[in-house]
Formats: C-alpha cells, sequence, structure tokens
C-alpha cells in the first residue's frame, strides 16, 4: 500500500522592521535600498538589500527612527526620509 502524502507548500516568513512581528512575506511591504535611493518594490523582487515593513502609520513611523536604515545598511537621506513620509501619508490609520 503506497499512501501520498500531500506536500506542504513553504510559505516565506519575514519580520517587520518597526514593530518586530513575523508574517508571510506576501502580507508586508518591502522597502528596497537602490542606487538611485530608498524605494517601495510592489513586486518584492527589485534588486538590492530589502526591509519588510506592515502597511501601518506606526510600524513605518518606528522604522524611520533608526531599525529601517540600520535593516538597509545605510544611511537615509532627506531625500530618503522625504519619499517615506509620502508614504507613510498614503498608508491606514492604526486601529
Amino acid at each position: 500500500m503506497n499512501k501520498q502524502k500531500s506536500r506542504v507548500k513553504h510559505i516565506p516568513q519575514r519580520t517587520c522592521v518597526g514593530c518586530r512581528e513575523t508574517l508571510s512575506k506576501r502580507g508586508l511591504m518591502r522597502i528596497v535600498c537602490t542606487p538611485d535611493g530608498v524605494r517601495y518594490d510592489a513586486t518584492g523582487k527589485a534588486e538590492g538589500r530589502g526591509a519588510y515593513l506592515h502597511d501601518k502609520k506606526s510600524c513605518w513611523e518606528r522604522a524611520l527612527r533608526g531599525s529601517l536604515a540600520h535593516a538597509l545598511k545605510t544611511e537615509l537621506t532627506q531625500a530618503d526620509r522625504d519619499y517615506i513620509a509620502q508614504i507613510i501619508s498614503e498608508l491606514k490609520d492604526d486601529e
């Protein structure tokens, strides 16, 4: 008798750099450090060092205070901070 085991698909996990909560990779937003500066990566496949965040303002604001720069291993320029502030303004408020 040959039983077939159903394979469980591996779901990649990532940690939000704002609140340190672990979730599935697709449940978080990715920020990537490119030669042009820090950018939001909607596809999750852009080249460069990435960091993951919830879609909550509190996580982004907390990450902007230092953990985002540390995770990306770079210094955030004023242009990077302005870009991130623009993203924060478009996010939903925490509930």
